[in-house]
Parts: C-alpha cells; structure tokens; sequence
C-alpha cells in the first residue's frame, strides 16, 4: 500500500503532556501519537518515558482509532517496500504469534511461492521458549537474513519468496519500541502488539496477511478468549488499513511436529517438503496457506487452496523455491543443494555421544506432552534465549519419538535430547521427564484439531 503523508509533530507538543493524557485514560489524536512516534525515532525521549507510554498504553488500552493511527505513524518511520505493480494482487504474508517447534514459515513460504504467489517475508527471532525463523535459518552455512531492496526484488522475481530480517530503515519506530516493551512488561496488550505487526506486514507492501495465533498452554495466548481479542483487533485494524487478512486460531498445548531447535527444525522442514512431514506440520502449511490462495483469487475455495499446497510438497516444488531461496541468500549452491539432499550431513549437530534418549517409566498411551516445559527445557540447552543479544547454539534441542496418543513400552526412548555437554544437564533431564504423562488404562487420546477457527 502507498506510504501516508504523516503530519509531523510540531516542537511545541509536550511528551509529558502525551504521558499524562494517556495515564488518565484519555484518548490521543492521531497528531499526538505521530508526536510520539517522531520523539522515538529522532531519539528525543528518554527511555524512561518511552516506558512509562507504552505502560500508559498498556494499562488504559488502545482503542481502535488510537491502533490505526500507532500502526501506520510506525509504518510511515521508515522505508515501505515497493514491488512492481504486476504482483500487487500476488503478495502474501504470514505471521504467527510463536510455539515451541513452530517452524510453518520455513515451509509455507517455499510452497506458496510454488504456487505462484510472492511472500517478502520479514521475520524475527526467537525470546525464551518461542524459536525465531531467522535462528533457524541462520544455522543454514552461509545464509544471509540482512539484503538490499535490490537484493530482495531479485530473489522475489526468481525464488517468489524471500525469509530475512527487519533492516534499519524497515519500521525504526517499532525496532525502538519493542525493545522496551520487552523490558517494560508490555508486550501482551492487544493494541501494541497489532501495531507492531501491521506496520510491518503493510511497510512489506503486501495485499494479503493470514495470522497465526497460537493458542495453548505453549503459547503467548492460553485460552481461545483471549486470542480472540487479539485476533477482532488485528481484523479491524487491517480493514482501516486496506489489508486483506484473516486470522487462524491454531493449537499449541504440546510441540509441533516432532523436532525443537534450530538446525533440527531445518531438517524437519525439508522432510516437510519431501512430502515426509508430520501430519500436523503439513495440515497447518496447507490450511494456512489455502486460505491465502483463496483470498488472493489463485482459487475458488479453501479446499482447492489446500490441495494445491499438498501437491507441492509432495512434487519436489516447494523444495526446489528453498533451494533457490538459500542460493540467492548466501548459501552455496553445493551447501544449498545438501541441505535438500541430506540435510543431517549438511547442518550444523552434535555428536553422537552427546544425544541421550529418555526411558519411558511405564507402559500406556500418551496422554500429553507438555510444550512449554519441552521449549524452556530446549532454551536452557542453548536453543533459545532470554535476552536478544544472547547467542544461542544452533545444534542442540530435542526429537520426540512419540506424539499425545500414542503407545510407549517401559524402558523405550520416548524423547531424543540433543546436548552441547558431554551429559545432559540434570535439571533439564528432571524436567523433560515431568513433560510426558502416560496412562496404563487409556487406550486412545481423543485427536483435537489444530485448527481451532478462522476469522
């Protein structure tokens, strides 16, 4: 979408004043929230202040009109890509709110594109048990998450899909306020949260958005209520905004699919588009990405959509777009072409002696698999982190050899742990095995479906 003529705040406008008007609960104009993105940007508020707005924010709430106006100020900070106008009806995005073992963009990006859509796909990365794309990615040798517009348009032309990270100059105002929401204890509310993705999603230029929002025990969002109220937000803002989207509401309570941590979800994701993937990593590609196929009138119905993304995982051609993604993101051709081949030669792992499997203590059926203890358990590893500028180690993390309602033996593996020690820290050993819970007298775990509803 075209960028808005924003009105600059004049030097008069006071940020205490703003403070003070938003603590009391009072609505500001879209003048005043320019004035604020503006002193955020320029470097003009201390950090102190930014806070305790984002802490007004979050306590009073943002009402719509207030969210409209943060989302496109935010958006209008910087640089809007612009693509050439035969695509406009082609570019999609998606965007999920993070799980444990959620690596559906790794694979939904390449099979859309194999269906003839453009994804400019501009992720992030992992915080405490939620795994980032770009830390997947980045354990591919060689892959570059930082381009040039120049660099972007030619991959999107060749590949139809690019996975890279925010540049400077892509939405500064909301790169400046989420690091203090993540320090400040602001990040869940609604408002701030629509705002960060839409100014992002609409600065990418694209048409079409589905949203991913997870909802779980694993997840940001633990009941459906909740997501809901984030999901009527982010309709209600793209309506203003002009951007088609939809929004899924998808479970996370366990792990989706079978591997934690980075390079492991690489190689989970190129089993995904050899048509070998686990059922509900392929459900969830499809689902998602039917329902954009549908919105962008690539296809009549969802179900078409959901077939047509099936086929392209199993044909080799969602493959073949990653494999053309990462050569032209600074991977090596002959690396490029391994990772599709035989990924586990390819990527970065630990060492035989250094994976443990877990003894199942009884003989039953799989009545759950805890998500968020498995995730905290994989960031303790070194697969995730607490703080952005931790490093994380990209080999380590865990491959479940069983999934909820399935039978386990006494004394077999139930879990895989991927360990950078030459023993498994003990504490996580305790932890993972409070994860599984079995039961000796159940004999099947009702299947609950992981779409929960699309709105």
């Amino acid at each position: 979408m075209p960028p808005e003529t924003s009105t600059v705040a004049a030097p008069e406008v006071s940020l205490v004043h703003l403070i003070e008007k938003k603590r009391d609960g009072k609505e500001l104009t879209h003048n005043e929230i320019q004035a604020f993105v503006d002193h955020t940007v320029k470097g003009t508020a201390q950090d102190c202040q930014l806070g305790a707005m984002l802490m007004a924010m979050h306590l009073q709430g943002l009402t719509d009109q207030e969210t409209v106006s943060l989302t496109k100020c935010m958006m209008n900070s910087g640089e809007v890509l612009v693509w050439p106008k035969e695509w406009k009806s082609l570019l999609v995005d998606k965007h999920s709110t993070g799980g444990v073992g959620d690596k559906i963009s790794l694979v939904l990006a390449p099979a859309l594109a194999a269906c003839g859509l453009k994804v400019p796909m501009i992720s992030g990365r992992g915080l405490d048990f939620t795994g980032g794309t770009l830390d997947k990615l980045e354990s591919i040798p060689g892959y570059r998450i930082l381009l040039s517009k120049d660099e972007l348009t030619q991959i999107l032309s060749k590949a139809g899909c690019f996975i890279a990270g925010q540049s400077a100059n892509l939405v500064p105002a909301d790169m400046e306020l989420y690091k203090r929401r993540d320090v400040t204890a602001t990040v869940p509310n609604p408002g701030l949260i629509t705002g960060s993705i839409l100014s992002k999603k609409a600065a990418e230029g694209v048409t079409s958005l589905i949203m991913d929002i997870k909802v779980g025990k694993a997840a940001f969002k633990k009941t459906v209520e909740e997501a809901e109220i984030l999901a009527t937000k982010i309709v209600n803002t793209s309506k203003i905004l002009g951007l088609n989207t939809r929004v899924a509401l998808t479970r996370m309570d366990s792990v989706l699919g079978y591997y934690v941590g980075n390079s492991l979800e690489v190689i989970e994701s190129v089993q995904s588009m050899k048509g070998e993937g686990p059922e509900d990593i392929d459900t969830l590609v499809e689902d998602l990405g039917g329902n954009l196929l549908q919105m962008c009138g690539v296809v009549k119905t969802v179900e078409e959509g959901k077939q047509k993304m099936k086929k392209s995982l199993h044909d080799g051609s969602a493959l073949k777009h990653f494999q053309t993604m990462m050569t032209m993101q600074g991977v090596d051709p002959s690396v490029a072409a391994k990772v599709c081949d035989d990924p586990w030669s390819a990527l970065p792992t630990v060492p035989k002696s250094q994976v443990t499997s877990l003894m199942s203590e009884k003989s039953g059926v799989v009545a759950s698999l805890d998500g968020l203890t498995i995730g905290k358990c994989c960031r303790d590893l070194g697969a995730g982190r607490m703080t952005f500028s931790q490093k994380i180690n990209p080999s380590v993390g865990v491959r479940l050899l069983v999934k909820e309602g399935d039978k386990v033996e006494s004394g077999k593996p139930w879990i895989e742990v991927h360990h950078s020690q030459s023993i498994i820290p003990e504490s996580v050993r305790e932890r993972l095995k409070g994860a599984i819970m079995i039961d000796e007298n159940m004999k099947a775990v009702p299947k609950k479906p992981i779409v929960i509803k699309v709105m």
